[in-house]
């Protein structure tokens, strides 16, 4: 099941502009490690899901995981082929809007072995370069 918002008031959304800094959510607040953005990037709804797959598949039932963002941002795309000035095209996906410095994922109840390994595989998923943080910030 794809992850996507239950309702939205309007079907289309406009690109916006992913310049600046993560103003809020750029800290860790739940876990003891996190994943963060060091770059602005959209990250749909599909990467989201793998790069949560590959945590879990490293870290097993042990720890716990906090996904720190949410698609919530209608991606809309004009048929192939299809000549200009029709509108705006149907809605095909999800992503959410990742600026630089907000936190993506984080974790607990783990080795920071095992932390660092999974955060990587899952880094590996996501469309921006990312780094591992530790609370207390010795990585």
């Amino acid at each position: 099941m794809a992850l996507m918002p239950k309702r939205v008031k309007f079907r289309k959304q406009q690109r916006g502009r992913r310049a600046g800094k993560s103003s809020s959510g750029s800290e860790l607040n739940f876990g003891e490690y996190g994943l963060k953005a060091i770059e602005s990037a959209w990250v749909s709804d599909r990467q989201i899901e793998a790069a949560r797959v590959a945590i879990m598949r490293k870290t097993g039932r042990g720890g716990r995981l906090w996904i720190r963002i949410f698609p919530d941002k209608p991606i809309t795309k004009q048929p192939a082929e299809t000549r200009m000035g029709k509108g705006k095209g149907a809605p095909v996906g999800w992503v959410a809007v990742v600026k630089k410095g907000h936190m993506v994922f984080e974790l607990e109840g783990i080795p920071i072995d095992m932390a660092k390994t999974a955060m990587r595989l899952s880094a590996n998923k996501l469309p921006m370069k990312t780094k591992f943080v530790v609370r207390g910030g010795h990585a």
